[in-house]
């Protein structure tokens, strides 16, 4: 009879529990798991690379603190306008890829892209650009990308890049030239998110551009040599 009360016991307490736990009876507390993300009051590592990189790359210049305050915010805003993503500040699944993350202090370093796309587009920005600054080096890589996106191109880096008449180096045979380093981080960064080209879809050098059309175009910013439009 003893042992049969200490059960009862038990199960009363138990019982008990649950009510005080959640308000209802027999449920079993509920826990809700939020997505991880990055936004005003993260600190850490992950808020520490995501600086660097908004930093590097022309967004962010505050301090590299690991401190997500509002001028980490207002960066991360910057950079989800130029990539068409929401600009809300909050750092979610769809920016990290952008920028080349994944929480937990690693980095992608191609934002999921093949080591051949890496090279051919390396190949492209060597071949157009190995004279001009990194950033303007970047910019080119950021056009083959934009044109990616656009459903006025070809769907992939290889369809945009040897798109007959797209670039001067497939034309002319510089494509098969061996990219440099600067070149292949240039294509890096390019794929990271880095777009110092603002969108466009389109360069150009006007001391050698023969096409009158590609004059109309709009242009979103000039670097070294190249002309830069949508």
């Amino acid at each position: 009879m003893k042992k049969f009360l200490k059960i009862a016991a038990v199960f009363m307490i138990i019982f008990t529990l649950g009510i005080c736990l959640t308000g209802v009876v027999g449920r079993a507390p509920e826990i809700t798991v939020s997505a991880a993300v990055l936004q005003q009051g993260s600190r850490g590592n992950d808020v520490t690379t995501l600086q660097k990189k908004l930093k590097n790359w022309g967004y962010y210049f505050g301090s590299v603190d690991g401190i997500f305050g509002s001028q980490t915010k207002e960066a991360v805003k910057y950079f989800q306008r130029k990539n068409g993503l929401t600009a809300d500040g909050i750092v979610g699944t769809k920016t990290l890829a952008a920028l080349g993350m994944t929480l937990g202090g690693s980095s992608s370093s191609t934002s999921g892209y093949s080591d051949s796309d890496i090279t051919l587009l390396a190949r492209l920005i060597y071949g157009e650009a190995r004279g001009e600054s990194y950033t303007g080096q970047v910019a080119v890589g950021a056009v083959v990308l934009n044109r990616v996106k656009s459903a006025s191109f070809p769907n992939t880096i290889a369809g945009v890049i040897y798109q007959p008449y797209a670039f001067t180096a497939v034309a002319d045979g510089q494509i098969n030239l061996a990219p440099n380093e600067t070149a292949r981080k240039a294509a890096i960064a390019a794929m990271n998110g880095w777009d110092p080209s603002y969108g466009a879809i389109y360069y150009y050098n006007p001391s050698t551009a023969t096409s009158s059309w590609i004059f109309s175009r709009q242009t979103t910013v000039v670097i070294g040599d190249h002309v830069f439009a949508v």
